[in-house]
């Protein structure tokens, strides 16, 4: 039947993406199926940034295994990806963060991550104009990276067309269970589709999907914003984090050399608006400034917004739930892009096998959510 697959996967983002990709190469047929267009949601709307640095074993090993996954995407998909390992920065701005950094740092180098401990010395060859004043240190791992969401998803995306195929604009209304089972989805447009393996894979609207069966998943969005500027002279090469109350992140993209870089707002901005403000260009020109004097005249060309999908501690989400066939990806809470290739291969082993690769125990749907991720 024309409408019918192995596997349904609810939303085109690169959870979603990624998870179908695998599913495919495991040999099943899959339809996913996406309410506006490929990368609308959060992926479309991140800065681009891949790292290792975690503070749980679990999401460090996620980490990892996803670094190893990018690096082969280009040969993989036969085709560019703009993947470049610059480097992640974090700075230590006080005691306590400097302290938290070399703690996790014998953590992650357990783990196997080449990641140091680095004075003010070394970021300044390595960040050069960067202000010193107040700055301790930074923990640095040089082979964490950036690459461009949109080539990576259009490659996953191809290969799931090779066996299954990839709508957009559609909406999913409804989803049937017969004896405690799903079967199948409904659209807007009353069209149904047929699979045995429902994924909710739906990024910001995780929680909507599995209200339409019935469930509670504890998955929230937050609005952050984001800005570039206009292409400018490389002179540094890895994303910078300022874990301040009033810091920021940002990395210089390597194609053209804009600055790319967003912060946490405080409070959170919860819910779906993703408007923008006057308020995060001026505050984030100044918290980059800040940090190197010399980005003090870039000039912005564009601002937007995205989803966080949070949950409670920080961690996703990976897990089969009550109602058979149906699964929950997602809840990645900013790390989506970073962490997709791990999560995406673990999804489909999961699916197939009846048990995941490892334990991931951490990313089940009824953990108690007790152990928050320190490097949000």
């Amino acid at each position: 039947m024309e409408n019918t697959s192995d596997v349904i996967i609810i939303g085109g983002g690169i959870i979603g993406c990624a998870t179908g990709f695998y599913l495919v190469k495991k040999g099943l047929k899959v339809f996913l199926l996406e309410k506006d267009y490929l990368t609308a949601g959060s992926t479309g709307r991140c800065i681009g940034g891949i790292r290792q640095q975690f503070s749980t074993e679990l999401s460090i090993k996620v980490a990892m295994e996803s670094m190893k996954k990018f690096k082969i995407m280009d040969k993989e998909f036969e085709q560019d990806v703009e993947f470049h390992q610059g480097g992640y920065l974090f700075l230590a701005h006080s005691e306590e963060k400097k302290n938290t950094y070399l703690k996790l740092i014998e953590l992650q180098k357990k783990m196997g991550l080449d990641v140091n401990y680095i004075g003010i010395d070394e970021i300044k060859k390595i960040v050069p104009g960067i202000n010193p004043e107040g700055l301790l240190g930074g923990a640095h791992c040089p082979g964490d990276a950036q690459a461009n969401p949109f080539l990576i998803v259009d490659g996953y995306a191809k290969r799931i067309r090779k066996n299954g195929a990839v709508f957009t604009n559609k909406e999913i209304t409804g989803i049937e269970i017969q004896n405690g089972r799903v079967t199948s989805v409904k659209t807007q447009n009353n069209e149904t589709y047929y699979a045995a393996i429902i994924i909710n894979a739906a990024g910001s609207f995780v929680k909507e999907v599995s209200k339409l069966v019935g469930l509670d998943v504890p998955v929230s969005p937050e609005r952050h914003e984001a800005l570039i500027t206009e292409p400018m002279e490389r002179f540094f090469d890895m994303m910078i984090v300022d874990y301040r109350d009033d810091g920021c992140y940002f990395n210089q993209n390597f194609g053209k050399g804009s600055i790319i870089g967003c912060y946490t707002p405080k409070p959170n901005v919860p819910g779906h608006n993703l408007g923008t403000s006057f308020e995060f260009v001026k505050e984030m020109g100044r918290r980059t400034a800040r940090l190197i004097p010399r980005l003090s005249s870039m000039k912005i060309i564009r601002q937007w917004s995205g989803s966080y999908e949070m949950t409670p501690d920080g961690n996703p989400i990976l897990d089969k739930t009550d109602i058979q066939g149906f699964w929950i990806v997602g809840g990645m809470c900013g790390h989506g892009f970073m962490l997709a290739p791990e999560i995406g291969w673990l999804a489909a082993e999961y699916i197939t096998e009846g048990k995941p690769p490892y334990n991931i125990d951490a990313f089940s749907l009824k953990r108690n959510f007790s152990h928050r991720e320190v490097m949000k």
